[in-house]
């Protein structure tokens, strides 16, 4: 095995949070830290945005609210890393909340030991008091594990229009991830930069997390999965807040504003059939070891690539048909999955209510308490949307407890 995961009795954890424009929510964050029952921890903030913010009208609130922040953690125990004061905030290119996670993460790296564990959180994002504690539960009950995309769940706000909102985004990533798992994709995880964990050991071997303006959080628990399984369930949740906000590029508060607008075209209810083509690509990889064969996405991975043969490379390269398997799912990796997808959507264009009924038509039947028939993102009721949520993220934590049974110790 590529890395030494070794989890001491009890390790310091390292709590990295990113804040921009967070007056309103890090108290909330803290003080669910503070409570905590296992209590061998630091906290880390990094106040940041951009500096040229403090030219920019639109954006100077933005500067303010920061520097509030940063004299309210002025006295805190905590240590804060300030980049947003004028002249020490991000340059133009090199800015967003993965600059922001990276700089935490490898500011703790140089101070932390290699059985420590980092845990990723965001200023918004509230836990359980055995939060923590579970964290090393995980890694001490599983060591193959190289890092921890922990469940998550989005409590209702009140406010309908944001409420809808969240459920329909939801139910889009928990569909995702359902899917993915039926079709034992290696790539069946949730990526919240709220909700990861990595021992320090891991992090160093890694080369660290690449920042990006956002996904870096996609990218990093990617990157870690070709080296090994990764932990997608616990005993606790994290719940991060049920919020408008335009802090990042894309991701849940960009996609809430554009849903709420009725602009959903990024975050689509995938037919159930189009991973089924991923799986019998999968089903194949053995057979393309021995010889060239069509597979389902042979056309839109050649196409993609730009190679007329991508699998004649991959058997150059492989020792094994084993080998040669791994290094396929390399190459067909999450990023791909999302394109094809994407791609395939399209072409097809069935709407995002047909995708949701057939899904649970052909995986739940009956399990939700309602009558689908007739149902419609924009006008059923939020009960209902919520009923729907639930049953997603009760069967999929049942599945992803089920495959904490399939990594090795």
């Amino acid at each position: 095995m590529l890395y030494d995961n070794k989890i001491s009795f009890s390790p310091k954890i390292h709590i990295a949070i990113p804040a921009m424009n967070e007056e309103a929510y890090i108290n909330n964050c803290l003080e669910a830290i503070a409570v905590q029952t296992y209590s061998n921890y630091e906290v880390y903030l990094c106040i940041n945005q951009p500096n040229d913010w403090w030219e920019n009208k639109e954006k100077i609130d933005v500067c303010l609210s920061n520097q509030r922040l940063l004299h309210l953690l002025k006295n805190s125990p905590h240590h804060v890393i300030d980049k947003s004061s004028q002249g020490k905030g991000w340059d133009s290119k090199n800015h967003g909340v993965g600059w922001a996670r990276k700089t935490l993460m490898d500011f703790i790296n140089r101070r932390a030991d290699a059985e420590d564990i980092i845990v990723s959180l965001d200023a918004d994002t509230i836990f359980g008091e055995n939060y923590l504690a579970s964290v090393i539960s995980m890694f001490k009950n599983h060591p193959a594990g190289l890092a921890l995309s922990n469940p998550y769940y989005h409590r209702l706000s009140g406010n309908e229009i944001l409420d809808r909102a969240m459920l329909r985004y939801e139910i889009y990533m928990r569909a995702y991830a359902i899917n993915l798992m039926h079709i034992q994709s290696p790539y069946a995880f949730t990526a919240l930069g709220s909700a990861i964990a990595i021992p320090v050991s891991v992090y160093r071997k890694s080369g660290g997390l690449t920042p990006k303006k956002s996904g870096e959080d996609f990218y990093f628990l990617q990157k870690i999965r070709k080296s090994g399984p990764l932990l997608c369930w616990n005993t606790e949740k994290v719940f991060p807040a049920t919020r408008f906000s335009d802090r990042v590029f894309f991701g849940t508060g960009p996609a809430l504003i554009k849903g709420s607008k009725g602009n959903w075209d990024s975050y689509p209810i995938y037919h159930r059939k189009l991973f089924e083509a991923i799986r019998s690509t999968y089903e194949l990889f053995p057979e393309l070891y021995l010889r060239n064969c069509e597979t389902p996405l042979s056309a839109f991975i050649c196409e993609q690539l730009r190679e007329p043969d991508i699998w004649e490379k991959l058997r150059k390269n492989s020792k094994s048909q084993e080998t040669f398997v791994a290094a396929c799912h390399q190459k067909i990796d999450g990023l791909r999955i999302l394109q094809y997808l994407k791609w395939k959507n399209n072409i097809l264009k069935i709407n995002d209510e047909e995708s949701l009924c057939d899904f649970f038509d052909f995986f739940y039947k009956n399990e939700v308490q309602t009558d689908l028939s007739g149902f419609d993102f924009k006008t059923t009721s939020i009960t209902v949307l919520d009923n729907i949520r639930n049953v997603m993220a009760d069967k999929e934590s049942e599945m992803q407890k089920e495959g904490l049974l399939k990594i090795r110790v």
